[in-house]
């Protein structure tokens, strides 16, 4: 019954936990994940918690930007069994790469087809897996990853073919500029093994999606279901991409429609007291729902904003935007929900309806490490 009752109040959006110091929520959220990956079965982390249907299969786009997040938290915590659950996602990903080094979208439900986004989503975490153990199976399948990206991209920069075969039609576009989230990994993979190809590819697409970024920081063609009115999560994924590519190359432009786009937020956040599902080119909010995944992302940005202008007033935001999620996380009550994170509030908003993300918490996790001063988090992918 008292399982029951707390479904009830996530329902209607009631129940609501004291906010804390970031290391109490932290570790739920990541003992959430691990269940996650428990439920995932061999390796991969269960896309989500859906309160009609339980757990789903498991979803290698996100599993590959948990492993750094596992990585970080066990440097932080000290507590190997996190490195370790990480590698077990590092290896499950290669069982399920594709032949020509594409991720596939969608879970391991859906028949494989090959995605840009997923593909550059799991270089991230094969990247940390190899600068973890040196193991070179882990730099063959980034690089068959990256050269794939690198093979699919056209000559301006953008990605056109081997998008996501789950976009609405409404979204009516021929290349999603989020993916400069897929370059920052491409750059990343560079990095590490030293391919200069694939540190140009990624300019090529940073300057693309600079080049189409308005002179607000609202970029188009930014979402896969409306584009006229982008998520808050791929207004995100968008912003973290071309703020990590900036600070990687030295794109003054990139780092200044970054500071116009989240200044726009940070100040509907200070006039409104919250932040909204999705926004128009004027910054207006274009829903009443809120989307956690974006606002823990977003938490993310503004940390790193702070670091980077070493401006507490970012980090100051950023402490009052975690503390909104910290309010919906339950630290308490049935295992399948404690820890984790929903997709909207209310929970029956369109975004994640009924389900709590394996992508939420990961971003939440993030920005809490960042909170609680670990400077890299969130800064692996």
């Amino acid at each position: 019954m008292g399982i029951l009752i707390q479904s009830l109040h996530d329902f209607l959006g009631t129940r609501l936990t004291e906010p804390g110091e970031p290391g109490a929520h932290l570790a739920a959220a990541m003992n959430w994940l691990c269940r996650a990956q428990d439920m995932g079965g061999g390796g991969g982390v269960a896309r989500m918690y859906h309160l009609k249907t339980g757990w789903g299969p498991a979803y290698p786009e996100t599993t590959g930007y948990i492993i750094p997040t596992f990585l970080q938290y066990a440097q932080l915590s000290g507590r190997d069994e996190f490195a370790e659950r990480a590698i077990r996602m590092a290896e499950w990903e290669i069982a399920v790469q594709l032949p020509n080094g594409a991720v596939q979208g969608g879970t391991v439900a859906a028949t494989p087809s090959p995605a840009v986004f997923n593909t550059g989503q799991v270089i991230f975490g094969w990247v940390a897996a190899y600068i973890h153990t040196g193991d070179r199976r882990f730099l063959d399948a980034f690089r068959r990853a990256a050269d794939f990206l690198c093979e699919h991209q056209d000559p301006d920069g953008a990605w056109r073919r081997h998008l996501s075969a789950f976009c609405s039609p409404a979204a009516n576009t021929d290349s999603y500029c989020y993916n400069v989230r897929t370059a920052w990994a491409l750059y990343r993979a560079g990095e590490a093994c030293g391919e200069r190809a694939y540190r140009e590819a990624a300019e090529r697409n940073l300057e693309y999606v600079v080049r189409r970024t308005l002179a607000n920081g609202w970029t188009p063609d930014n979402c896969l279901s409306d584009p006229s009115r982008p998520l808050l999560h791929t207004i995100a994924y968008t912003t973290q991409g071309m703020l990590e590519l900036a600070l990687c190359t030295g794109n003054a432009e990139a780092l200044a429609r970054v500071r116009q786009a989240n200044q726009a937020l940070a100040e509907g956040f200070e006039r409104e007291g919250r932040l909204f599902g999705r926004y128009d080119q004027y910054w207006r909010a274009a829903v009443h729902w809120r989307c956690l995944t974006g606002e823990a992302q977003t938490a993310i940005v503004w940390f790193v904003l702070g670091q980077v202008l070493r401006d507490e007033g970012w980090s100051r935001r950023g402490v009052r935007l975690t503390a909104q999620l910290k309010r919906l996380q339950s630290l308490s009550g049935d295992p399948d929900t404690v820890g984790g994170i929903k997709g909207s509030h209310p929970i029956y908003g369109p975004y994640g309806k009924y389900q709590y993300l394996n992508w939420a918490a990961k971003f939440y996790a993030d920005a809490l490490m960042l909170e609680s001063g670990y400077a890299d988090a969130g800064r692996w992918g």
